[in-house]
């Protein structure tokens, strides 16, 4: 969506005051340990942009708070399984033998919106160290989050997703839905399904001060039911998800513990 058509469908222009505003009003407050998906052209016109979302976020956790973001780079991966879009079969090889390896200040995210990617550049923010789905925080337990953050089985017990889980933390999914939701993950680890397998995949790595193309084994993701995990989340009479606007972004907020627990039991139900 373009700047243009963003202004025309917003009704005023969306500040860091009345985004404080709304932040408040879905159930954000100081202290908290919060994980961000986000949207901004949901928002709708922002002055400042992404720079006014973070700034918003940062006033409303105060100093003992700390936010998270996903700071995916997902296409530091083996070309041969690339879909969105493909490359010929003929290239895959100059491509694993060149392409740069992860390195948290310079590599870029990749599919996770652009407020995580101004984030993850402010003075302050540490970054996960995996090469494909690393974290980025600051606060209070941001070098705690992000830390040690497993090669394999990356969204597992050593990822910044159950360092969340363990300090109680929450999710504030910006206008955008649970097929977004990386938490879900967390809960495919947890969950005992018939359908779970793991998978190898590739990707470029620092090893002894050289670089090398690596392969690593973790569970295969399965995320086509997460939009169901989360309507059904939202319709059980003992969770509380609050939903409301954030500039013009349907927007939900609800304890990622709670989430979790949720969707373990309902996989174990419901996945074959």
């Amino acid at each position: 969506m373009s700047e243009k058509d963003i202004i025309e469908k917003s009704s005023k222009p969306q500040t860091v005051r009345t985004l404080v505003k709304d932040l408040k009003n879905i159930g954000v407050s100081e202290g908290m340990v919060l994980l961000v998906h986000s949207s901004l052209s949901s928002i709708g016109w922002v002055c400042g942009g992404a720079v006014a979302v973070i700034l918003a976020l940062e006033e409303v956790l105060g100093k003992e708070g700390t936010l998270i973001m996903p700071t995916h780079s997902g296409d530091l991966s083996d070309p041969a399984k690339w879909e969105n879009p493909p490359v010929p079969i003929d290239w895959c090889e100059e491509i694993r033998k060149t392409m740069p390896s992860f390195d948290p200040e310079l590599t870029p995210t990749r599919g996770v919106g652009v407020i995580p990617e101004i984030f993850r550049k402010q003075k302050g923010v540490l970054r996960s160290d995996h090469p494909q789905v690393s974290f980025a925080a600051c606060g209070k337990y941001a070098e705690y989050i992000t830390g040690e953050h497993s090669l394999e089985y990356a969204f597992g017990e050593k990822s910044p997703l159950a360092k969340i889980y363990e300090l109680n933390g929450y999710i504030l999914l910006l206008g955008v839905g649970h097929t977004n939701n990386t938490s879900l993950h967390l809960a495919e680890y947890r969950a005992d399904y018939p359908s779970k397998s793991e998978e190898t995949s590739g990707l470029p790595l620092v090893v002894s001060g050289s670089r090398e193309w690596v392969d690593i084994v973790d569970i295969k993701s399965y995320t086509d039911d997460f939009e169901d995990i989360g309507s059904a989340f939202s319709k059980s009479s003992d969770i509380s998800v609050i939903e409301a606007k954030i500039g013009q972004a349907r927007s939900r907020f609800f304890s990622q513990k709670k989430l979790v627990d949720f969707a373990v039991s309902w996989m174990e139900k419901n996945r074959k």
